[in-house]
């Protein structure tokens, strides 16, 4: 018989959990009472909030008969917000967490939840941040919110707005894969092996690396923007294009490169691999760009350069010419359009 969260208190649940999560270096107080305590010696806070929902941001069963385990959801919970404090240059350092819960769901697989987030906070590169509290609900799906805390130790934050013509754009970790793995999730017309390739991709998509130790040091290097791909390169470049004022012009041959580490997947879906590096979000990748001339850090690859922005430009160019779908709106994940 499977134990589910409507057999058990709050509080007994809480003592399942409390044990199974990390405890950082900055947290004075942490769970137990009303609100944690999380030291902040730079005097400043950056802070980010992401939700997760039951199918609409993950299927507990997805077509291909993959099921979600509460370590994957766990895992990408820390990893999509922990990717957002690192694209400010930024060291991530507590963690809260609010869970939705239908009375249904095993008490197994919230144990699996708070391994996987712990579990994530460390193999990513987080050890310092602590899972500081959170809060548990009762509902009818899944829901899964993280906010995580992070300090700047004594460095500018790198925004969005901070791009100039002249500089370079850059991209540090994977490049359409979780769009592909996505792609394997949702088929239903698989063959009986995956392939390395294959496996790859669904294993990323399920648990995304994001480079957490590339935003501080990009932001040591001088670099002028810098976001999360977590919406699509496009979308995204788009964003810093629109914050900077400038237009970001990418070069074809590293897309097409990029695009043929995922060619095997593609032909077996029938997709064309290039709308998974130019569309796919949650590979939570690094967009930064840099001054031209600057050395690009270790893992950061050029993908092309910043330029001024004319009348009927789009924001992002593909070896100079428009692309299609960027102008108004670029092409990516819509939360409210999907």
């Amino acid at each position: 018989m499977i134990l589910t969260v409507a057999q058990l208190s709050e509080s007994e649940l809480l003592e399942r959990i409390f044990p199974r999560l990390h405890a950082g270096t900055t947290t004075l107080l942490g769970p137990g009472d009303d609100a944690a305590i999380i030291a902040a010696p730079d005097a400043r806070t950056v802070i980010s909030i992401d939700t997760q929902v039951q199918d609409k941001d993950f299927r507990l069963l997805w077509p291909n008969g993959a099921t979600s385990t509460g370590f994957d959801v766990g895992w990408k919970a820390a990893a999509q917000n922990l990717s957002d404090i690192n694209a400010m240059g930024a060291i991530a350092t507590a963690m809260v967490v609010s869970l939705t819960l239908p009375s249904t769901t095993p008490v197994g697989w919230v144990e699996d939840f708070a391994d996987g987030l712990s579990a994530a906070i460390v193999a990513l590169g987080a050890p310092q941040c602590s899972v500081a509290g959170g809060d548990l609900s009762g509902g009818s799906e899944l829901v899964v919110t993280v906010a995580v805390t992070g300090s700047l130790e004594g460095r500018d934050p790198v925004l969005r707005s901070g791009a100039n013509a002249g500089d370079q754009v850059a991209v540090c970790g994977n490049m359409g894969f979780s769009a592909a793995g996505w792609a394997l999730h949702e088929s239903s017309t698989l063959p009986a092996d995956f392939t390395p390739a294959m496996t790859r991709a669904a294993g990323l998509f399920a648990r995304p690396v994001p480079p957490l130790a590339a935003g501080p040091i990009a932001a040591k290097s001088g670099a002028t923007s810098m976001m999360d791909i977590s919406d699509g390169l496009l979308r995204d470049a788009a964003r810093i294009a629109t914050a900077s004022g400038v237009r970001l012009d990418l070069d074809s041959a590293v897309l097409a490169a990029q695009a043929r580490k995922l060619e095997e997947t593609a032909v077996v879906l029938g997709k064309n691999p290039l709308d998974w590096v130019l569309t796919g979000g949650e590979d939570h990748s690094l967009l930064s760009t840099f001054p031209a001339g600057r050395t690009l850090p270790a893992g950061f690859i050029r993908l092309g350069s910043v330029v001024s922005l004319g009348a009927s430009e789009s924001a992002v160019a593909i070896d100079g010419q428009n692309f299609k779908g960027v102008v108004g709106g670029a092409l990516g994940w819509d939360h409210f359009a999907v």
